[in-house]
């Protein structure tokens, strides 16, 4: 072959390694946009109970009434 023939080879090569690439950055494409859409279904689904859990950590954070007595002695 002469040095025309390899360089056409060549960049036939370098081509279909590109084609390869491509198809493959598609497909992480597709994927990466079906797990955002799953990360979306999840949020909107423990969306309730986060707001449930916060409410309930609020109100368990709020100050209570003490069950240590003036003198400093808690009771049983």
């Amino acid at each position: 072959m002469t040095s025309v023939g390899w360089a056409q080879v060549f960049v036939g090569m370098a081509f279909a390694g590109l084609l390869v690439l491509a198809a493959c950055s598609f497909r992480v494409y597709l994927a990466v946009r079906g797990l955002g859409r799953e990360l979306e279904r999840t949020r909107r689904r423990l969306a309730p109970k986060q707001s449930a859990l916060r409410d309930e950590l609020r109100r368990l954070g709020d100050p209570q009434e003490s069950d240590t007595a003036p003198d400093g002695v808690r009771s049983s």
